[in-house]
């Protein structure tokens, strides 16, 4: 099928707002399909200083910990920036990673959507993924732990 063809078939389904098209030409069968919008959730986060934490401190200046309790942050791959987490390439595919994978540096272990921009995410280390700490599609902030190795 021709180029000019496939623009006119995306434009069609662009101004009837369609979500998926076939077309059967002789023995030529193409289908279209757009990728739903995810919803997008916003997430406000406001962080209190606990009762006796001294004025000046990080925390009493809303500063956001980059670990969570318990957790080694040299065992932790953290979020590079703030944005959506998504464990594999693309909806109903594989995730880069699983528990029990070993893992090389450099490797890519999940991606980060800001502003509809897709961010892989490259381990910074060889290991073994212990844990996944962060749900596929949630928000993270930056300085979160999204995987832990052991």
């Amino acid at each position: 099928m021709e180029t000019s063809r496939l623009k006119e078939l995306i434009e069609l389904m662009d101004r009837n707002q369609l979500e998926e098209l076939e077309v059967v030409d002789g023995d030529q069968r193409i289908r279209l399909r757009k990728r739903p919008e995810s919803t997008r959730e916003v997430v406000s986060m406001t962080t209190i200083p606990a009762a006796g934490t001294p004025p000046g401190s990080s925390a009493a200046q809303g500063e956001v910990m980059a670990s969570e309790p318990g957790i080694d942050p040299e065992l932790t791959i953290q979020s590079p920036m703030v944005g959506t987490f998504f464990r594999s390439p693309g909806p109903g595919t594989e995730p880069f990673v699983e528990v029990g994978d070993q893992i090389q540096e450099g490797q890519v272990l999940c991606i980060v959507e800001a502003m509809k921009v897709m961010n892989e995410v490259k381990s910074d280390r060889a290991g073994v993924v212990a844990s996944v700490l962060v749900d596929d599609g949630k928000p993270v902030e930056y300085g979160q732990p999204l995987f832990l190795f052991s």
